[in-house]
C-alpha cells in the first residue's frame, strides 16, 4: 500500500534533474523548433510515470465525508447576520437569537475529506468538517458507503477522528512534519467541490505560520498545491506517499484557490489523534504563563539579540510555573532542548507535553540565563461564565462573556484591554445598533468592568429609565457610548 523510496527519489530528484538536464545537454541534443527530443521525451515520462505512483498509492485511503445537520434559525429583523460563522467561530453556540418571529429548521448538507489512518476504521478530518452532525456519511474510493461515528473532536487544533465499521482498509504511513523545508514538494488529496480523489502538485511555501485566525493551536503548513472548497480534512502528502498534512483552510476573497493552502502538520496531527483515541479527548500540558511575541523594542528593552523566543507577561498563582521558578520579565528561549521562536511555538511545545513530565526551560532575566526545571501539569478547562442583561433597562437584551485567552486570541483583542466581550444583542435591545457581538465592554457607567460578576452587579444598579454610558473596545480603539432606555 504505501509509495516506496524509489519514487521518492524520482519525485524529489527529476524536477531539479529536468531543468538541469536541459541547460547542460549540448547543442547537438537540443530540440529543433517545434519538436521534442527523445532524452526531453524520457525526462518527462519517468517524472509523470512518478507523480502517478504516488497518486496511486496515497488515493484510497482519502475518503469523502458528507454530513447532514438540522439547523434550527428564529426569525428576526436583521435577517442572517446574527448566525453569521464569524461570529460562532469566536463565541461558539451560545447565541440566544429572540427576534420576533418563529424558528424555522431545515437540513443542511456539507462535504468534506478524511484521511484513513487505521486498517479498522478510523478517520482523521477536520473539526468543523463534522461539527453538529446528526449523520455523517463515508464514500471510500472502491464505491463502499458506511456511517461515520465521531469518536472525539478538538476545535483548538480544527482536528477530528471519526471510525467507519470496516476492516483491512487502505492507509496512510504518517510521516514527520518537522523535517519538512521549504520548497519541498507536496502533493494535496481530497474532494473538492465534491470532485471524488483529486489530485494536486506544489510544493511547501512556508513551515511554522501561526496567527492566521483559524484555531487556538496553530503551526501551519503553508502550500501552493490547489486546495479549494471540500478539500478540509483531506491529505498533504510528500513525494514518499507519506501523511504530512490535513488540509485545513485556504487563503481567498472570492471562495477559490489563490495560491495559498494551509495544512496541520502530522506530528500536531498525530499527537491530538493519539490522545483522542485513548482517552476521548485531547490531553495537553500546561504550565501557568500568559506570554507575547518580542517585538524589536521589547527585544532591545530586554536587550535579546535575535529577537527570538517569549516574553513572560504574568504567572498563574500556584501554577507549575511559578512553583518552578519562573517570574514575569523572563524571556524563555528554550523548551525542552528546542529553540522557541515566538509565543506560538512555545504554546504548542508545552501543549504536546504530556502532563506529569518534567522538562528543563532556559529563560534570559536580567541579562543573565537561567536554567530551569517546571514539572508540566494539566491543562484546566476554560471557564465560558455568560450573563445575558434580563432586566428592564437600557442593556435589556444584551449577553456577554468573559473575555478568555482563547476568546481574546480569536478575537484578537490586546491583551491591555479588559473587560467582557459581548456575544449578541436581542432584537428590540435598546442596545440595539449601537453595540454588537464583538464588542468589549470596559466600563459601565464609569465603573471598570474585568469579569461578567462586575457586569451583573454594575447592571444592577441600572433603573428601567436611566441613560447607560459605556466604554467599549472596538476595532483596534476604545470609544464611549450612550444608551437610552
Amino acid at each position: 500500500m504505501h509509495a516506496s523510496r524509489r519514487y521518492t527519489v524520482l519525485v524529489q530528484g527529476l524536477a531539479a534533474g529536468l531543468l538541469s538536464f536541459l541547460l547542460i545537454m549540448p547543442l547537438p541534443l537540443m530540440a529543433k523548433e517545434g519538436s521534442v527530443t527523445a532524452d526531453s521525451k524520457a525526462v518527462l515520462k519517468k517524472f509523470s510515470e512518478a507523480l502517478s505512483e504516488v497518486a496511486e498509492a496515497v488515493k484510497p485511503a482519502v475518503v469523502n465525508i458528507s454530513t447532514t445537520t438540522t439547523i434550527t434559525r428564529e426569525d428576526n429583523p436583521f435577517g442572517d447576520m446574527m448566525n453569521d460563522p464569524f461570529f460562532r467561530r469566536f463565541f461558539g453556540d451560545q447565541f440566544e437569537h429572540p427576534g420576533n418571529g418563529g424558528k424555522q429548521k431545515f437540513k443542511s448538507s456539507a462535504l468534506g475529506s478524511g484521511v484513513i489512518i487505521s486498517e479498522d476504521g478510523y478517520i482523521l478530518t477536520n473539526n468543523h468538517v463534522i461539527k453538529d452532525a446528526e449523520e455523517i456519511n463515508v464514500l471510500l474510493t472502491d464505491k463502499r458507503e458506511f456511517k461515520g461515528k465521531v469518536i472525539g473532536s478538538d476545535p483548538k487544533t480544527d482536528l477530528a477522528v471519526i471510525r467507519i465499521n470496516a476492516k483491512n482498509l487502505p492507509t496512510l504511513p504518517i510521516g514527520d512534519s518537522d523535517t519538512l523545508r521549504t520548497g519541498d514538494l507536496v502533493f494535496a488529496v481530497g474532494n473538492p467541490f465534491g470532485l471524488n480523489q483529486t489530485f494536486t502538485m506544489g510544493i511547501v511555501s512556508a513551515v511554522g505560520r501561526s496567527n492566521v485566525g483559524i484555531a487556538d493551536y496553530e503551526d501551519f503548513i503553508q502550500t501552493d498545491a490547489a486546495i479549494n472548497p471540500g478539500n478540509s480534512g483531506g491529505a498533504l502528502v510528500n513525494g514518499e506517499g507519506r501523511l504530512v498534512g490535513i488540509n485545513t483552510a485556504i487563503f481567498s476573497t472570492s471562495g477559490g484557490y489563490m495560491g495559498i493552502g494551509f495544512a496541520i502538520p502530522s506530528n500536531m496531527a498525530r499527537s491530538v489523534m493519539d490522545s483522542i483515541v485513548k482517552h476521548g479527548k485531547v490531553i495537553r500540558g500546561w504550565f501557568g504563563v500568559n506570554i507575547q511575541n518580542l517585538t524589536k523594542d521589547l527585544a532591545e528593552q530586554f536587550e535579546i539579540k535575535d529577537q527570538q523566543g517569549a516574553l513572560v507577561s504574568e504567572v498563574v498563582k500556584d501554577s507549575p510555573a511559578e512553583k518552578a521558578g519562573i517570574k514575569r520579565s523572563d524571556v524563555i528561549v528554550s523548551f525542552n532542548g528546542k529553540k522557541v521562536k515566538n509565543a506560538a511555538a512555545l504554546r504548542n511545545m508545552v501543549a504536546d507535553t504530556p502532563p506529569g513530565r518534567t522538562v528543563e526551560i532556559r529563560v534570559i532575566r536580567d541579562k543573565e540565563e537561567k536554567l530551569l526545571k517546571v514539572s508540566v501539569g494539566d491543562m484546566p478547562e476554560a471557564k465560558k461564565t455568560v450573563r445575558k442583561a434580563e432586566r428592564e433597562n437600557a442593556l435589556k437584551g444584551v449577553t456577554v462573556q468573559e473575555l478568555t485567552p482563547d476568546v481574546r486570541t480569536r478575537a484578537r483583542i490586546p491583551d491591555e484591554v479588559t473587560g467582557v466581550i459581548v456575544t449578541d444583542v436581542a432584537g428590540g435591545s435598546p442596545a440595539q445598533g449601537l453595540v454588537a457581538a464583538g464588542d468589549v465592554i470596559q466600563q459601565l457607567n464609569r465603573t471598570d468592568i474585568r469579569s461578567t460578576a462586575d457586569f451583573e452587579k454594575a447592571l444592577a444598579k441600572i433603573g428601567p429609565k436611566d441613560t447607560v454610558l459605556l466604554l467599549i473596545y472596538r476595532g483596534g480603539g476604545s470609544v464611549y457610548l450612550t444608551i437610552k432606555p
